[in-house]
């Protein structure tokens, strides 16, 4: 098992060894703005996929709309890169809101964002599937099934740590960037050298019989689904190279001015070209065609594009752990979450992402267009949480807030626009986020309640006096009399005054009653040994009933009560699952036992 562990995680790191897995500005563009660069493969058709069901006439509206996305791309940029500067220690969203806007905002925020990243990785790996089927068609019926394949591939890549997954991203992204940019460059020149006429389904400003300010906010909502994962860098500011807050805003306008000139360049090609969607070939395919016609540059396309699509959920992967750690340490999540794995990764928090993101795709059957909806109010109530705390935050610290706070504003508004515009036009789409977020709420406080009430009931208190006992009562669990049952017995009589061996007969078989009590009392003649009979042919019960009878009368006696329970190890941890696991489900009864100690006896088997 560790062999098989070390073959697909690596060797263990030391904690001393964490700076050196921390990532500089080229690494960090490609494992933390995968997702907000790949969503231009579908940023664009999601915007001309709700303005066709109207005509495709009113293709044309994508490019005021692109306009608008562009301007809350840029107050987004500008208001991240403040939030990175003011907190720099990362949490994003949630340590912003929870901040400036109070606890409960937070825990909003904190959700919304937990979710959204296994949505990020649902999407990713479904469009990225989408994108395979589409220059590969005998996959097109298999996408659910590539789409988790890809999750488990993606899950075991983070386990190995941040270094070797930052170093296996930047082949994909940086040939994605770079196929991008010649795909639009090329596009370009041969529009204005006239190679490419217009096909263009009507001309900009055309009147579209029929068009609604409800239809455009739809779409408009629908291709703000491009600024996802915009706010992962400020989640995981920790990751990056000293300076940290530096490199990581650095990092963050690059991936601003590369998602912006993407965007907008592909939504106006897919406008000249007069492209519509089809079921089958994403936009971004038919625009590959459109400027490349099917040569080996439309098929390096479409590789690039299922490459970044698949590893885009990456994002996820990087920005979900750190956003789990910090609400772990606030006492909502699990403190396991807070641990580091082997390769110095918060590794429980990898696994439980890579689970969620496959249930969301056995549930959405892999379909992007189903997902996209929740995707977008997962990420745009954070935003929105996000800039208003930040405004608040300048107001706090005095003069000059207003300008300070200029692009904060805006974000704040855009993206409350979009929120609602999602509850008003996209509810049928939506309504799992209304049953979904009050759980995760109640889920949060009821974990904080507990970390609360352990720590209450575990804090020295000076004027409490411990109790003191006069003796010890140890109930030994025995079977047969073997080597682990005498070993057992011998240890039970160091440390106890009082030593009962105790067996739960399972049939009724005198005669192997007497020969149990014989061949006890030739080894133990001073052990008291109780046998009882289970007429149910159950272990747990008959010594849970009994271990209560001896625990009444020791606390008569001031004693305490102690069951020993003798268990035999394999030498092969395959080996186990030849046993029954008696022991286990015993230290799991006894175990809500008031005033008894539970303890194993272990007796270790040499071949």
């Amino acid at each position: 098992m560790d062999y098989l562990k070390r073959l697909l995680v690596g060797r263990p790191l030391k904690s001393s060894e964490n700076d050196d897995q921390n990532l500089s500005r080229f690494a960090a563009l490609a494992m933390l703005s995968s997702d907000a660069l790949s969503s231009v493969a579908y940023g664009t058709e999601q915007i001309v996929v709700v303005l066709v069901t109207l005509s495709a006439a009113a293709i044309w509206y994508s490019l005021p709309i692109a306009l608008v996305v562009l301007i809350l791309l840029t107050s987004l940029i500008l208001s991240y890169r403040q939030i990175i500067h003011a907190y720099p220690h990362g949490g994003g969203a949630y340590v912003v809101s929870s901040e400036n806007l109070g606890k409960n905002a937070g825990l909003i925020a904190g959700g919304s964002l937990l979710v959204d990243y296994m949505l990020t990785v649902a999407v990713s790996v479904s469009a990225g599937a989408e994108a395979i089927a589409s220059a590969i068609p005998a996959f097109y019926h298999h996408r659910v099934l590539v789409s988790v394949i890809i999750v488990l591939l993606l899950m075991l890549m983070n386990l190995r740590g941040l270094r070797e997954s930052a170093g296996l991203l930047m082949i994909p992204v940086y040939s994605f960037i770079a196929v991008i940019t010649i795909l639009i460059v090329v596009g370009l020149i041969k529009i204005m050298t006239g190679v490419a006429p217009v096909h263009a389904t009507a001309h900009v400003g055309a009147v579209v019989p029929g068009i609604s300010i409800a239809l455009l906010l739809r779409a408009f909502s629908s291709g703000s689904s491009s600024l996802t994962g915009v706010e992962a860098i400020s989640n995981a500011v920790p990751f990056f190279k000293k300076p940290r807050a530096k490199n990581a805003a650095g990092t963050l306008a690059m991936m601003g001015l590369i998602l912006g000139f993407f965007f907008t360049g592909i939504t106006f090609l897919n406008y000249w070209f007069g492209i519509v969607p089809t079921a089958e070939v994403t936009v971004l395919s038919q625009v590959g065609e459109a400027v490349f016609g099917k040569g080996i540059m439309y098929y390096v396309l479409q590789f690039v594009t299922a490459l970044i699509l698949a590893v885009a959920a990456n994002t996820g992967f990087s920005a979900f752990p750190v956003l789990a750690y910090n609400l772990a340490k606030d006492k909502f999540l699990p403190h396991r979450y807070q641990d580091r794995g082997d390769r110095l990764g918060y590794s429980n928090g990898i696994i439980t992402l890579a689970l969620g993101s496959i249930v969301l795709l056995l549930i959405f059957q892999g379909s992007t267009e189903r997902l996209i909806p929740l995707y977008s109010v997962g990420v745009f109530i954070p935003f929105t949480l996000s800039q208003t705390g930040m405004v608040l935050k300048w107001r706090k610290e005095g003069p000059h807030w207003v300008r300070k706070s200029i692009a904060n504003i805006v974000g704040a508004l855009i993206s409350l626009a979009i929120v609602l515009i999602l509850f008003i036009f996209r509810l049928p789409d939506i309504w799992p986020f209304f049953i979904i977020m009050p759980i995760l709420i109640f889920g949060f406080y009821k974990i904080h309640e507990h970390y609360k009430n352990v720590a209450e009931q575990l804090r020295l208190v000076d004027d409490v006096e411990l109790h003191e006992y006069d003796g010890n009562t140890v109930i030994v669990l025995v079977g047969n009399v073997t080597q682990v049952n005498i070993g057992a017995i011998n240890y039970a009589r160091s440390i106890g005054d009082y030593v009962i061996a105790m067996h739960v007969s399972l049939e009724e078989n005198e005669e192997k009653e007497r020969e149990i009590r014989h061949e006890f009392r030739e080894k133990f003649p001073d052990v008291r040994l109780s046998v009882v009979r289970s007429p149910y042919r159950s272990v747990v019960n008959p010594v849970s009933r009994y271990v209560d009878r001896v625990s009444k009368n020791a606390r008569q006696h001031n004693y305490t009560t102690t069951v020993l329970i003798p268990e035999f190890v394999p030498n092969r941890t395959w080996k186990r699952s030849l046993h029954n696991q008696t022991a286990m489900r015993l230290r799991l009864r006894l175990s809500y036992r008031d005033d008894i100690i539970v303890s194993t006896y272990n007796y270790h088997l040499k071949k």
